[in-house]
């Protein structure tokens, strides 16, 4: 076990899998996130413009880097369909040394193998 402060776990609950999935995509392929696991049928309890609502929604959990973090957001609240969308970034403390370079490695550019390519 590793200890670590630049990895995160964020939190972002969506309507359906559609929009799960089309923001898991988008910040997987522009980098921004290693890896983001959807899980469905959650039932959400909370209050909205005064009054207790509930609705099933899908949570996202996206590992990142510290560094990553503004970017991901800014996405995240750019493409989303809620007007104020969940995002709550966890500060990971420690996890398997090998995840955790992973998550690092996903997350910087491929360069090309030479100029020609």
């Amino acid at each position: 076990m590793k200890a670590t402060n630049s990895v995160f776990l964020v939190l972002v609950t969506a309507p359906n899998l559609k929009v799960a999935r089309q923001l898991a995509q988008a910040v997987v392929k522009r980098r921004l996130a290693a890896c983001a696991n959807l899980i469905p049928e959650i039932e959400s309890h909370y209050w909205w413009q005064g009054k207790i609502e509930s609705s099933a929604e899908v949570l996202l959990l996206v590992k990142t880097t510290k560094a990553k973090l503004p970017a991901l957001e800014k996405l995240i609240l750019a493409e989303h369909p809620y007007d104020t969308p969940e995002f709550i970034a966890l500060s990971v403390h420690s996890g398997n040394e090998r995840y955790l370079a992973w998550i690092a490695n996903s997350l910087t550019a491929v360069k090309n193998k030479s100029a020609r390519e």
